[in-house]
Formats: C-alpha cells, sequence, structure tokens
C-alpha cells in the first residue's frame, strides 16, 4: 500500500475464536519494528479504532523522521573521518586487502549512492580530499 494511502501501514485483525477485532499498524525503520494493536470494543467500536490508529501512525512517522533527520545531520560516534558521509573502508577479496575512502549520501528518499576512492591508487591524503569533495558536491554541504 502507498505511504499516502490513508490505511498506510495499517491492517485490520478479525479474529472472532479469540473474540480479537480491531486494527494492527506495523511499521519498519532502520531495522526497528514498531507495531501496536487497536481494539474495536473499548475504543468505541471499527471508525473510532481506525482513526485512532491513523493518529499513533501519523504520530509515530513524525517522531521516526525527526530522528532519521537528526541522525543525518549529525556526525555519528562511530565516524572516525570527520566527516559526515566519509568513511575508511577495508574489504578483502580473493585474499587480497583492498582500502579506500568512501563517500555516500541520500540523492533521495530510499536511495543511497556512494563513490570510493583507493588509497593505493591516490594515497591517504586524496584519496580522502575526493571522497569529501564527492560528498560536499552530491549534496552541496
Amino acid at each position: 500500500m502507498p505511504a499516502d494511502s490513508p490505511n498506510y501501514a495499517i491492517a485490520r485483525i478479525d479474529l472472532p475464536d479469540a473474540l480479537t477485532h480491531g486494527w494492527q499498524v506495523r511499521l519498519q525503520r532502520r531495522g526497528i519494528k514498531y507495531a501496536k494493536f487497536f481494539a474495536d470494543a473499548p475504543l468505541g467500536g471499527i471508525e473510532a479504532s481506525l482513526l485512532t490508529a491513523r493518529k499513533w501512525r501519523d504520530c509515530l512517522l513524525k517522531r521516526i523522521e525527526t530522528e532519521d533527520r537528526a541522525r543525518i545531520c549529525q556526525r555519528s560516534t562511530r565516524n572516525s573521518s570527520g566527516v559526515v558521509g566519509v568513511s575508511k573502508v577495508s574489504v578483502v577479496t580473493n585474499g587480497v586487502r583492498y582500502t579506500f575512502w568512501q563517500a555516500t549520501w541520500s540523492p533521495e528518499s530510499g536511495k543511497r549512492r556512494c563513490v570510493k576512492f583507493s588509497i593505493k591508487r591516490y594515497g591517504d591524503t586524496q584519496a580522502f580530499e575526493l571522497a569529501v569533495l564527492a560528498r560536499t558536491d552530491a549534496t552541496g554541504h
């Protein structure tokens, strides 16, 4: 269901044998699962429980979006380069270690781009500077 649908991330649950009737909100962002069930009876019926589920979902989405913005704009404690979106990466392929500086950014929601600069080819300082420049060019900051 598209994110702009009124019932995005909301599903109807009707289990007569278990006397369970209501709406289930389920979302997952960055590996974290969020879920809450809104039973009809205590909330005044099907429509009232649906409205309550939508309000909870909308508040959750706003909170997640705010947290994502804060995360994107702040340097992570795991960042050792000092530049957001630039990291030193080492990989081993067929027993050979390759080390490079990588610039990563998100051109739009749900998309991720990266470019790598070999330390062997450019040297540590120049590879780092190229990664910073690539990130700056791509994001404008």
